[in-house]
């Protein structure tokens, strides 16, 4: 079975690589010297250092295999992947929300990037999903938990522009 395809920006992908050789160089070290040192104290089976660093070495470990698994299967958005005066991967948009009338910029991004408090909106998401492929002035209802949203695209700019 083919694994999926992890959208990533070039700055996403820098990001990536960064925290796996964060984790990989320093957070082994960190963590390998906190369990000799719990294990200096004596009896293991009863020591609450010993089992926060092996928990945290079992996070690093899982966290590394989930990097190099993402960074495997990298697809890297750039400017050739854009379609301009469409909405796609990569771009910024201008959104309006039609019922409380106010505007904000947001960009498409693939899920691994997506954070709603920068403005980066995944593409797997409800208003992502909804929106790609639609062009400046398309309107479009997006069904979310919390009930209908209603968009009208304002503008769409290419990778990052304005942001």
């Amino acid at each position: 079975m083919k694994e999926k395809d992890v959208m990533l920006t070039l700055q996403g992908l820098k990001n990536l690589e960064t925290e796996l050789e964060q984790l990989k160089s320093v957070k082994r070290r960190e963590v390998a010297e906190r369990i000799k040192q719990a294990i200096s104290f004596g009896d293991i089976s009863e020591n609450s250092e010993y089992e926060d660093a092996k928990n945290e070495q079992a996070f690093i470990e899982g966290r590394i295999l989930t990097l190099e698994k993402m960074l495997r299967n990298a697809k890297i958005i750039d400017d050739e992947n854009l379609v301009p005066g469409l909405v796609s991967i990569g771009s910024t948009i201008m959104l309006k929300d039609l019922e409380h009338g106010n505007e904000f910029k947001c960009t498409i991004v693939g899920s691994v990037e997506a954070d709603p408090g920068a403005n980066k909106i995944s593409n797997e998401s409800p208003v992502g999903k909804a929106i790609l492929g639609l062009s400046k002035g398309s309107v479009v209802e997006v069904s979310v938990p919390a009930g209908q949203l209603k968009y009208q695209i304002m503008d769409i700019y290419g990778r990052n522009e304005g942001s």
